[in-house]
């Protein structure tokens, strides 16, 4: 085994965590092996070869269904397209971009010729906010729409790259806590294990979810809500634990990988400036993945992660 690589190596050497190593082994991107005197996963060159690639098509934002493609076909055809795909789509943002910055600048130029210190002008406005109002309801796009009927073209196709989040009241709840360990004693250790054989313990919390994984830096901790009878002699030597709830910010995760989680948040705080809420940093942001149906995930080509951001009140 002198030509493997361990994990930790792995996980220090390209700065990705073992649950996303983990993740694209599951999904079937690369492969590891293990010894029979070493409990963790061990990685040979093809392998590392194969995660560099993974990491440049990601940076490049591919998505894993599409990574999946690349890797299944012997040819560059299918690297091709893709790379050629997401330059088309790049440039229909940039366009979608530089007309949304036209409209807005054509909104500037007409507020800045109305006089609101004059009634006549309000009320001008307020006419032709109705004829507005009009013209989006009744006119169809035919390739010369008015200015708004566009705006709101335009910010839907932007929109759809904004996550959908809600905000929810997760309730106090116990759990039983693998406790805060590495990646790698998380998925390699002892406590996987003892939950899959002890599904009859948990219950859901919110929606179908049970579980929840927090984590900071390359450790992590897992929380599994128990039902009300559930003692500290059913879970042992693990431990159970009371975990407060409160307000927060649910938003799908793609392809379940720590890069689409910090992009999801950095969206999530985004959406949060037009609220009346912020981030609560003295909570961690907590991750379920949902829907793990193997139908589905065949459908999609990928997990899907809610995310679950703390959120407080303004002050």
């Amino acid at each position: 085994m002198n030509d493997y690589i361990k994990i930790k190596e792995v996980t220090a050497k390209y700065d990705i965590s073992a649950r996303t190593l983990r993740y694209y082994e599951d999904m079937g991107l690369i492969q590891s092996a293990r010894s029979s005197d070493y409990a963790y996963r061990l990685y040979d060159q093809n392998a590392i070869h194969r995660l560099e690639q993974i990491l440049i098509l990601r940076r490049l934002n591919i998505s894993i269904k599409d990574i999946q493609r690349i890797f299944s076909t012997p040819s560059s055809e299918t690297v091709l397209e893709v790379l050629d795909k997401k330059v088309r789509d790049i440039e229909t943002e940039v366009s979608l971009l530089q007309e949304l910055k036209e409209i807005v600048l054509t909104f500037i130029r007409q507020i800045e010729q109305a006089d609101f210190s004059r009634e006549a002008d309000v009320k001008l406005l307020y006419e032709k906010a109705k004829d507005i109002q009009a013209q989006i309801v009744n006119v169809d796009y035919r390739g010369n729409p008015a200015t708004v009927n566009r705006l709101l073209e335009v910010t839907e196709k932007l929109d759809r790259k904004v996550p959908d989040i809600m905000i929810v009241k997760i309730p106090p709840f116990r759990a039983v806590t693998s406790g805060r360990v590495s990646f790698e004693e998380l998925f390699g250790g002892g406590f996987m294990p003892w939950q899959e054989s002890h599904n009859d313990l948990f219950k859901p919390v919110l929606f179908d979810a049970a579980d929840f994984l927090c984590g900071t830096g390359d450790r992590a901790e897992w929380f599994w809500a128990v039902k009300d009878h559930v003692t500290q002699a059913d879970t042992a030597p693990w431990k159970i634990v009371q975990c407060p709830g409160g307000l927060y910010a649910a938003a799908v995760s793609i392809d379940g990988d720590g890069e689409s989680h910090d992009h999801v948040r950095r969206k999530t705080e985004r959406w949060l400036e037009d609220t009346n809420l912020v981030i609560d940093d003295s909570r961690e942001l907590m991750g379920h993945m949902v829907y793990v149906d193997e139908e589905i995930k065949a459908g999609l080509g990928y997990d899907q992660m809610v995310l679950y951001a703390p959120v407080k009140r303004k002050a």
